[in-house]
């Protein structure tokens, strides 16, 4: 049986986190003084690493500045974990898809603009830690669209390019995708339109998990 590696992004992707992340980007901006950001600005930096997509936010920000901007930020999404009962939604199909595709023999990756502290949270929130054979965020090196995180989960999955499906909202995540050489799979349910993803080069665009699912049987078979 050939190796298959599906590589998953997650804000967007499989964890519906577009209030938590808006609220604590206003809560930040508020903090230090920046007018409240808007929706629509906010959703075209997810996916960045934190200290870069703050940057686009609010370019004008010395680096002093950003840095207190970032650790705002930091600590409004900790309030909100912190507080009782707190749990980010995952997409409905998220979790069925991920199961299957380990019954199925896929290998299983996260590629991520979350932090080492957020993989975990995560992976302990939703009983995941042995699901993914690898995790990979903004913490451990250059973030997206450098395909560094992709080589890295391809390394330690033992996977070529060929045999890699990147899987993302955003097109940060596909051009990470086309800069490792992997297949570039978009979903049209999260931070960028299903048209933004397209531009960016996907290969496919899937509407819900079960447009996503059989994609990627037809990229398992072609193998």
């Amino acid at each position: 049986m050939s190796l298959k590696l599906a590589v998953f992004d997650v804000d967007g992707t499989l964890v519906d986190s577009r209030q938590t992340i808006l609220r604590a980007a206003v809560e930040a901006a508020r903090d230090v003084g920046l007018p409240e950001p808007r929706y629509d600005a906010v959703r075209q930096i997810v996916g960045l690493s934190l200290h870069e997509a703050l940057r686009v936010l609010a370019p004008q920000l010395t680096d002093a500045e950003l840095a207190e901007f970032v650790a705002r930020f930091q600590a409004s999404f900790s309030r909100m974990h912190a507080e009782p009962g707190f749990k980010e939604p995952l997409y409905e199909g998220a979790e069925r898809t991920l199961r299957r595709l380990e019954k199925d023999g896929w290998l299983i990756a996260m590629a991520t603009g979350n932090s080492r502290r957020g993989v975990e949270r995560l992976l302990a929130n939703h009983d995941w830690s042995r699901l993914f054979v690898s995790t990979h965020c903004a913490s451990d090196g250059p973030g997206k669209p450098h395909p560094a995180m992709l080589l890295e989960a391809m390394k330690a999955s033992g996977c070529e390019p060929r045999q890699t499906v990147m899987i993302g909202d955003t097109g940060h995540d596909i051009r990470m995708a086309l800069n490792a050489g992997t297949r570039a799979q978009g979903v049209g349910w999260g931070f960028h339109t299903p048209d933004e993803v397209w531009a960016a080069g996907a290969h496919h665009v899937a509407n819900d998990f079960d447009e996503l699912d059989a994609e990627l049987d037809r990229f398992a078979a072609a193998l």
